[in-house]
């Protein structure tokens, strides 16, 4: 089959299967074999990895003939005490003394570490994993489980010690293209207001500004969302209060493009108040959980933003912490 219908082909299949996550009526039909979202209509049963799946040394050589700069952007914002954090999340950095140790021999070494307290993958710039969002419900068989990325059980998974399955080492290092959708420059706004929800119609009239298409984002790359919410990163109660974002009909749009992974300037991708209140994080659940494709938060696109770099390699590559919902790390942009 050629690749190119093969790839509309799935592309099908991946917004059919978007869509029927939304009929709740589906999800009393359920086995511990084939459920609404598993096993995963490309990457099969078992599959661990989701998104990252699409990162294959030919997408990694395609994103590598994107620079011609080489100019480097950081994306990630800086972890620090007073960082802006979700709910009772901690982040405490000690040193247990200065010098920890030393000085020693004849020519007096010094050393020095220190001791981190955080939920580490967490907090401050911070990617999703698998066994991050899930979904409590009901089988067919009347049993009630958790069940997360591909079908996995909560009781497969749960161990006090990091999770025995869809752990974060998991991920396969993110070398791509890079995607910025500027909603916040189509606006013609530093930065959008609160709880603003970003239409696809929004989507597509960024990426036309930026003199791109849909047909501009290939399978396996990494779509980003600029709503300039960075801006209030030094001010987190600001920060943490009703950010703009995407909802599901955006969210599906990333699915049927086959992205690997999604980010955005906020602490959680969709809006802060989406236009159904009963629930709660849909576009997690329904990226991750039902599509594996995974999420990084807190990022700053402004630097990209002012040269108009809308398409680069990009680079992340979750620290393997076994049995972690997720990672830091220090993302990066080249042109």
């Amino acid at each position: 089959m050629p690749f190119k219908t093969k790839t509309r082909m799935t592309r099908l299949a991946i917004q059919v299967f978007a869509f029927t996550m939304l009929i709740p009526g589906l999800l009393l039909a359920q086995t511990n074999e084939e459920g609404p979202w598993w096993p995963h209509p490309i990457w099969g049963a078992g599959d661990q990895s989701g998104g990252s799946n699409w990162i294959t040394p030919e997408k990694v050589t395609a994103a590598l003939k994107l620079v011609q700069e080489g100019k480097i952007y950081e994306l990630g914002q800086v972890y620090e005490a007073g960082m802006p954090l979700v709910g009772q999340r901690v982040y405490s950095l000690r040193s247990p003394g200065a010098p920890s140790s030393g000085p020693s021999g004849s020519n007096n070494t010094l050393f020095n570490d220190e001791f981190l307290s955080t939920e580490i993958g967490q907090v401050g710039t911070q990617f999703d994993g698998p066994g991050h969002v899930g979904t409590r419900m009901k089988f067919e068989d009347g049993t009630e489980h958790d069940v997360y990325y591909n079908g996995f059980r909560g009781e497969e998974i749960y161990h006090a010690y990091g999770h025995k399955k869809l752990g974060i080492e998991n991920i396969k290092p993110i070398i791509t293209k890079g995607i910025l959708i500027d909603i916040a420059a189509l606006k013609q706004t530093d930065c959008l207001d609160p709880n603003y929800l970003v239409t696809l119609q929004d989507v597509r009239d960024a990426l036309k500004l930026q003199g791109m298409s849909e047909q501009d984002i290939a399978p396996g790359d990494a779509i980003f969302f600029r709503y300039g919410w960075s801006k209030y990163w030094d001010t987190p109660e600001k920060y943490n209060v009703s950010p703009p974002g995407i909802g599901l009909e955006v969210a599906q749009w990333v699915a049927g493009r086959q992205a690997s992974m999604v980010g955005s300037d906020q602490y959680g991708l969709e809006v802060g108040q989406g236009p159904d209140s009963d629930l709660t994080a849909p576009v997690h659940q329904f990226l991750i959980t039902q599509n594996g494709i995974w999420n990084l938060e807190n990022l700053d696109f402004n630097e990209l933003a002012e040269d108009q770099v809308y398409q680069f390699l990009f680079i992340f590559t979750p620290l393997r912490f076994k049995g972690a919902t997720g990672s830091p790390g220090r993302p990066i942009a080249i042109k």
